[in-house]
């Protein structure tokens, strides 16, 4: 096992996170958790290709350290030789690059080009969806950059059996390089009975919530999530947790179909385990996921779910909850997911035992990390 260059035995290694956003989505979720699991034993560096979404950040633990440079070149733009150039200078002095999603493929590509001529450390690189402009479809030319640019990472590490495939059979990334590590949790914390006062809105006597967690984008349909819930009795009321651009369109679905009164927004949570349980039913929309992180946390907070058939959702919830995972696009098969489960008490009792069991079994973040603290060690040549 070689140290990764520039690497210093015995100094504390630093990592540098290379991020398409740093909202508080599902893979920066996890990425904050996963710097506050390794304490005091790396340092951290995070960059945003939109440098104003960095809402994770109030995640990660003060004991952290963690910066947050202003200064660092752009992630996004037109990939030419001279500014490739710049971010892999911007590259140097670290002993692993982490890098997520698309939006920060052009750092892989600088990370490719300029690797043995700058001395750079090692790269990982997560990948965990698209957004909605590769919902429906990867985009060609987007796979051969993908392809020639991960051509040079140490490892692709996957959540889910779909982004696993599509490494390696439509990005040609070899067997050995690609890691399939599922999204993990502290089941325990998901577990334990909901904080009310966690949120800023106050479930009313006689109150049903159906409740989801996710950034207001367009890739997740919200405004079809309250077109489904509109069908609902009244005691229903629909609770997105998460902060957007899409905001106002949720708002305008909830007048278009008048249930305004039943629809809240009240922005997003640092702490989801403290306020899920909340929730009677669990829902997506999203015309893409992967393996959402959000699913999970409602399985360990013995939820059922309403989602549709996109990633491994499916495979990762309970065998009876499977019967409610429909048909991706369609605000009539969730509406009819959703009105079995909201006049069936026991029914989502019974799914939610299942979905908690299987959560504790499959989807702990113990064994999360270990596998992330071995990629992460190999990459560098060192143990973490």
């Amino acid at each position: 096992m070689t140290t990764a260059p520039g690497a210093v035995p015995g100094i504390r290694p630093r990592i540098l996170h290379c991020h398409s956003t740093f909202s508080a989505g599902g893979k920066e979720v996890r990425c904050a958790r996963l710097m506050n699991a390794f304490g005091t034993a790396l340092e951290h560096v995070v960059v945003s290709a939109q440098p104003e979404a960095m809402g994770a950040r109030a995640l990660i633990d003060t004991r952290i350290k963690a910066s947050f440079p202003d200064d660092f070149p752009a992630l996004t733009g037109w990939p030419t030789p001279g500014r490739l150039a710049g971010i892999a200078r911007a590259l140097t002095g670290y002993d692993l690059i982490c890098t997520y999603n698309w939006g920060a493929m052009d750092v892989v590509m600088a990370h490719r080009a300029f690797a043995h001529a700058m001395g750079l450390p090692p790269l990982v690189h997560h990948e965990d969806g698209f957004n909605e402009d590769e919902a429906h479809g990867l985009k060609r030319s987007r796979n051969f950059y993908r392809r020639a640019a991960l051509s040079g990472a140490a490892c692709v590490i996957v959540p889910s059996t779909g982004l696993e495939r599509i490494a390696l059979e439509v990005w040609h990334q070899p067997r050995a390089r690609v890691e399939r590590i599922a999204n993990g949790i502290d089941t325990a914390a998901f577990a334990k009975p909901p904080q009310p006062r966690a949120l800023p809105l106050e479930k009313g006597a006689g109150q049903r919530w159906v409740g989801t967690l996710a950034g207001l984008r367009a890739v997740k349909q919200l405004p079809l999530l309250v077109e489904a819930v509109a069908g609902l009795p009244d005691e229903w009321h629909l609770v997105i947790c998460g902060e957007g651009p899409e905001r106002e369109a949720i708002l305008a679905a909830a007048k278009a179909h008048a249930i305004s009164h039943r629809v809240h927004l009240p922005g997003a949570v640092t702490d989801p385990a403290r306020i899920i349980g909340l929730f009677d039913i669990f829902a997506l929309s999203s015309a893409s996921e992967q393996f959402p992180l959000s699913v999970v946390e409602a399985m360990a907070a013995a939820l059922p779910v309403a989602a549709p058939d996109v990633g491994d959702i499916r495979v990762m919830v309970g065998e009876p909850n499977q019967a409610f995972i429909t048909a991706p696009g369609s605000a009539q098969s969730l509406r009819a997911a959703l009105t079995q489960l909201a006049a069936d008490a026991d029914l989502r009792a019974r799914i939610g035992a299942a979905n908690q069991a299987k959560a504790r079994e499959q989807y702990d973040f113990a064994a999360m990390f270990a596998r992330y603290r071995t990629v992460y060690g190999d990459a560098m040549g060192r143990g973490l």
